[in-house]
């Protein structure tokens, strides 16, 4: 059997920044199974504006659908995650996005404060590379260039000054001092290409001897020797193959993958494994549990100039399009759409933004389907920390079996409560001057849709995932926690999660920076380093938040 110091199983978001760091150590062997193909392709990987393309695809996909959601008229949520080296780097939408310090701050209240803001950004500025942003906050020298969006249509200086004429505030840099209010996104492009961790990180480390990676490698199972960990067996062009770890086995396969994982080795709620025939080596019941998202809501306006990108969806528009990246990676190619956004509070008494806006300069759905054919541009609305909780589950011990997901989207009164306020807030912003020359009808939900059961029809009727599902094994020290405060798997040896699976709540941000700065952060744990040093520097608190919406 073959040995490795460290197995990391998946090479997406946090396992690359893994391979990457461990093996920095030329005195340790790292090995990483990635169950999707390498990340070759001419322009699907690579091209910022084919997007939507990959995540409606099933080559670099797990394709995923949720469960009939009961609090969603029964429909099955579309799920895409990446299968391929890079992970979900590889085909989400590229915003960079940290969260809000107030995210990591509530994650240190459950015994784990090494994990709150001041721990993490050291962390944060260790992983980027940026020439802009406020001093103090931005990495000046790490892996990760982060580049801001470009100025594509008129259509996005046209939002945030309209956004600022609704009496929000503009910032300069979100993920710098303030969060809160409306701002031009910054994403992992670089030279107008997709920048995923594989090419970050994951690729340049390849070439030091100690480190080898391994695709089309789908992972069945840790293998346990008592409770102490020791390889993984997994599935590669039909052959069983088992590799042995000499140190730690690290699962870094995502919100569905990993805890699917786990209770195939016999780590998870007892009386779930029993019911599949599987022994148990460690009774956790939160494996699998805990399940969050972002809900996410496209609101459509017709554009009276053709100044959206919906030229570039036609026929012409294609060809003109990848010329243009294809000869100078220039032009809308080179745009992953969504430059400018916002953070609001729905109402008084939320001390920190719960609504967030991705503005794009055209009308579609995520898949790629159009209410209009014309010039159009849309918000979305997506919910930050929503109270809802969902699961993962096994579907049966085959490990090709797809996992049972459950979101429970709209369980709540409150996730229901904050959509209507966030509709509403949206309309306000777009019916500010500064959005008059280009506004035309609303095409979705439609200026009918006004009382609060026609608002929660529409929720129900076409909600779809923001793409950023957490959580699933949390870190903590109650009865539902997964991994401990250095992300060990409680009550085993040498096993450890590291992915957006071990997020305790999820953060409010599209989740890929996160994930980076989990897999940095962990490196050092799992290394023995000496972690940096926290940074207690202050930022942005809305001083008025328990009387004033804004």
């Amino acid at each position: 059997m073959e040995s490795v110091d460290y197995l990391i199983v998946g090479a997406g978001s946090s396992g690359c920044v893994l391979a990457s760091r461990l093996s920095e150590d030329p005195d340790v062997t790292v090995k990483v199974l990635e169950a999707g193909p390498a990340d070759r392709s001419l322009y699907l990987l690579r091209m910022p504006a084919a997007a939507w393309i990959i995540i409606n695809g099933r080559k670099y996909n797990w394709y995923y659908h949720s469960e009939p959601e009961p609090y969603m008229d029964g429909r099955r949520i579309f799920y895409p995650r990446g299968k391929v080296l890079g992970g979900s780097s590889s085909i989400n939408g590229m915003v960079y996005l940290r969260g809000n310090p107030l995210d990591y701050d509530g994650w240190a209240t459950n015994q784990l404060n090494n994990w709150s803001f001041a721990h993490c950004l050291p962390y944060f500025k260790k992983m980027e590379k940026t020439d802009g942003g406020d001093e103090g906050f931005r990495g000046r020298e790490g892996p990760m260039e982060i580049t801001m969006g470009g100025d594509s249509s008129p259509l996005y200086r046209a939002y945030v000054e309209a956004a600022q004429q609704a009496g929000y505030p503009f910032t300069s840099d979100v993920n710098g001092f303030q969060q809160e209010g409306v701002f031009f996104m910054e994403r992992t492009v670089l030279g107008g290409v997709r920048n995923s961790t594989a090419r970050a990180y994951l690729h340049p480390a390849l070439s030091r001897p100690n480190l080898t990676s391994e695709v089309n490698a789908h992972t069945n199972k840790v293998l346990f020797e008592g409770n102490k960990a020791v390889g993984v067996e997994y599935i590669q062009n039909g052959e069983t193959k088992q590799v042995r770890a000499e140190r730690e086995v690290i699962i870094s396969s995502g919100v569905f993958n990993s805890p699917q994982i786990l209770l195939r080795s016999g780590v998870g709620n007892a009386e779930h494994l029993k019911a599949l025939d599987i022994p148990v080596v460690n009774d956790l019941p939160g494996v699998g549990e805990n399940l969050q998202d972002h809900l996410d809501w496209p609101i459509q306006y017709f554009c009276k100039q053709p100044v959206s990108h919906y030229s570039s969806t036609t026929m012409l528009g294609q060809v003109k399009t990848g010329l243009q990246w294809f000869l100078a990676k220039k032009g809308v190619g080179a745009s992953n759409l969504f430059e400018a956004g916002g953070y609001f509070r729905s109402r008084p008494g939320i001390e920190f933004p719960n609504i967030q806006h991705h503005f794009v300069a055209i009308a579609m759905n995520y898949d790629g389907s159009m209410p209009n054919k014309g010039h159009g541009f849309q918000a979305h609305i997506s919910q930050m920390r929503p109270t809802s909780r969902g699961f993962v589950r096994l579907r049966s011990t085959d490990p090709f079996d797809p996992p049972v997901i459950q979101f429970n989207h709209l369980q709540t009164e409150n996730d229901r409560l904050e959509f209507r306020e966030g509709l509403k807030l949206t309309r306000e912003i777009i019916a500010q001057d500064a959005l008059t020359p280009y506004r035309g009808r609303e095409l979705a939900p439609g200026a009918d849709v006004t009382s609060d059961s026609d608002m929660d029809a529409f929720a129900r009727a076409t909600g779809e995932t923001e793409h950023h599902p957490a959580c699933t094994n949390k870190m903590g020290y109650d009865e539902m926690s997964v991994v401990d405060r250095d992300t060990k798997v409680h009550g085993v040896e040498n096993l450890r999660v590291v992915d957006a699976s071990i997020m305790p709540n999820v953060v409010t941000a599209n989740l890929n920076a996160t994930c980076i700065m989990l897999g940095e952060k962990a490196a050092d744990l799992i290394a023995g380093r000496e972690p940096l040093e926290p940074d207690y520097i202050p930022f942005y608190r809305a001083e008025n938040w328990e009387t004033a919406q804004r």
